[in-house]
């Protein structure tokens, strides 16, 4: 074996050429470039959930917080990562905060933008797509602490507090401001960077608190409640790939009847693999042939010039193995023959060419087992 971990009963040869790419895909299933994330903004005295839902004005304190984030956007035709949010009917709200950090779309479900429902102290239009997120960013005003639990949700994991703090006065005067964070996380997230200076002030937050907000998603990944769904979907992602690769493989090999139905790949890639090895060795001399530059031979050039050069697939046969030739025609009208594989253990006749053991092709008739021609 080659661990001593590994106890499956047997090993099947995968024989597609796809392949890779499949595995690819399963391994990085869960990789995205897309991110969403809360956004709450609690003014001073606010404790509750109700309270902090339920704000619709947004101070000029906010908006430039917002500004940080990146750029209010227009939803109606909106063609970038949407996080969920409606791009054509306005029933999520007018507007979102949308930005593009180091290749990756991030859109902000920011409370005070998403619709406002009167009569509903729970505004349910909001913490459907907030309490639907993994992280959200709150920012305060005021010194009001904020509770993690305040905020009632089954996939919320891990919380971003930021407050703005007077950092210099001079006169009387407040010549600049800085922002102070604060993160929380439930106990089975894994820490994530990057890690908070001491004391945690900023100048500049932008850099910081967007590779925070990913880094935080990613590790809440890893908490109790989102491994066992992983562990869950990856299992039956893998069994899914594990029958799709047998069964293409099968095909490759010319096994016919046991052709994929439907897949990934779509309705041509069902018959990319009908017929074997061999009719798709076919294929390819026919499609090399067009191409004489690949094989090192100059084109005939004639007066004629649409007539195409005849080309022959010539099987010599013995009783150990098939050696597949091309004919093509050269200078002078002249033809080249050149060998193009060997392949051990074959049977060949005028219509089709089928794998077959030692022992078979030993007590083929001499007739069977004389060097046959199939046209191209």
């Amino acid at each position: 074996m080659l661990c001593d971990k590994v106890s499956v009963p047997k090993f099947n040869v995968v024989c597609y050429l796809k392949a890779p790419d499949l595995i690819t895909a399963f391994d990085e299933h869960r990789v995205s470039p897309n991110f969403k994330f809360g956004v709450l903004y609690q003014k001073e005295g606010q404790l509750t959930e109700e309270d902090i839902l339920s704000n619709r004005e947004e101070s000029e304190e906010f908006k430039e917080f917002l500004s940080i984030l990146g750029e209010t956007v227009q939803l109606q035709g909106f063609t970038g990562f949407r996080g969920g949010l409606d791009v054509c009917h306005a029933q999520t709200g007018s507007e979102a905060v949308y930005t593009s950090f180091h290749g990756r779309e991030i859109m902000f479900h920011v409370s005070t933008k998403l619709p406002y429902t009167d009569g509903d102290p729970q505004q349910l239009q909001r913490k459907r797509h907030i309490g639907n997120d993994i992280v959200a960013l709150v920012y305060q005003e005021g010194n009001t602490p904020f509770l993690c639990d305040v905020i009632k949700s089954h996939f919320l994991h891990s919380f971003l507090v930021v407050r703005r703090i007077q950092r210099g006065e001079k006169g009387g005067t407040i010549f600049f401001f800085s922002q102070k964070v604060s993160v929380t996380a439930r106990d089975d997230v894994p820490p994530f960077g990057p890690v908070i200076p001491d004391p945690p002030i900023f100048t500049e937050l932008r850099e910081f608190l967007l590779t925070k907000l990913i880094n935080a998603e990613i590790s809440c990944y890893k908490a109790e409640q989102f491994n066992k769904l992983e562990l869950r979907t990856r299992s039956s992602l893998l069994e899914s790939l594990k029958t799709e690769l047998f069964t293409r493989s099968q095909c490759m090999m010319g096994d016919s009847s046991l052709a994929p139905a439907s897949t990934s790949e779509g309705v041509r890639g069902g018959s990319e693999g009908s017929g074997g090895f061999i009719e798709n060795f076919k294929r390819a001399i026919r499609v090399r042939s067009h191409s004489f530059e690949t094989l090192g031979v100059p084109r005939k050039i004639s007066g004629n010039s649409s007539q195409k050069p005849k080309v022959t697939l010539q099987i010599g046969c013995s009783c150990s193995s098939v050696t597949f030739y091309n004919y093509i025609n050269c200078k002078n009208n002249k033809r080249q023959l050149c060998r193009l594989l060997t392949v051990s253990i074959y049977k060949a006749s005028k219509r089709s060419v089928q794998v077959v053991s030692r022992s078979q092709c030993h007590n083929l008739s001499t007739k069977k087992r004389s060097a046959s021609v199939v046209e191209l």
